[in-house]
């Protein structure tokens, strides 16, 4: 006969196999570092490289009235990259075709009109869709879409959504970059 101990033990053992057993089997959450791309011009790029940095993923174009956004984007990522914080951009041609350029050219117009040397990478489809990219399949998770260029998503350093700002929060907003340092303490 067993007692009311021994068997409260063989239940706490069988549940916690269990567990273990569909914690195997459940896919893991992805986080934005789990994703691998290619640069701009066309390197492969793993973006498992930003983990444990705060990032801030932005849709850009470079004809559009918030390209001058580039520059504050820019001096946030100078500013704040000694300090593990990085701007992630990802060229879109989704709202109004405003960046219909390849990507050598969207490489040069960042590089001369902005001095730009945060990480672009290789344009994107940001809209669902059947060509939308998966790295955008994976932040729109947290409820946001751009609905225009230069939607900004800020991304813990454990690479999951935190906030989203819309196109017309700047990049030298204080609410934005509250944002930040609070994710980078």
């Amino acid at each position: 006969m067993q007692t009311p101990l021994s068997a409260l033990g063989f239940v706490l053992a069988v549940s916690t196999t269990l567990l273990a057993q569909a914690s195997q089997r459940a896919p893991s959450v992805p986080s934005l570092y789990d994703f691998k791309t290619q640069t701009l011009l066309g390197k492969p790029a793993d973006l498992g490289d930003y983990r444990g940095k705060v990032t801030l993923v932005v849709n850009t174009a470079s004809y559009c009235g918030y390209t001058p956004q580039y520059k504050g984007l820019e001096a946030l990522h100078r500013e704040l990259s000694p300090r593990g914080f990085a701007v992630l951009g990802f060229p879109s041609n989704d709202f109004g075709e405003q960046e219909p350029g390849s990507s050598k050219e969207i490489a040069e117009f960042c590089r001369l009109t902005y001095d730009v040397t945060f990480p672009m990478f290789s344009k994107v489809v940001t809209k669902p869709g059947p060509d939308r990219s998966p790295i955008y399949a994976f932040l729109s998770k947290s409820g946001y879409m751009p609905t225009w260029n230069f939607g900004k998503y800020l991304i813990a350093k454990d690479g999951h959504v935190l906030r989203f700002f819309p196109s017309d929060m700047t990049p030298e907003s204080p609410e934005l970059r509250k944002a930040i340092a609070d994710a980078m303490k």
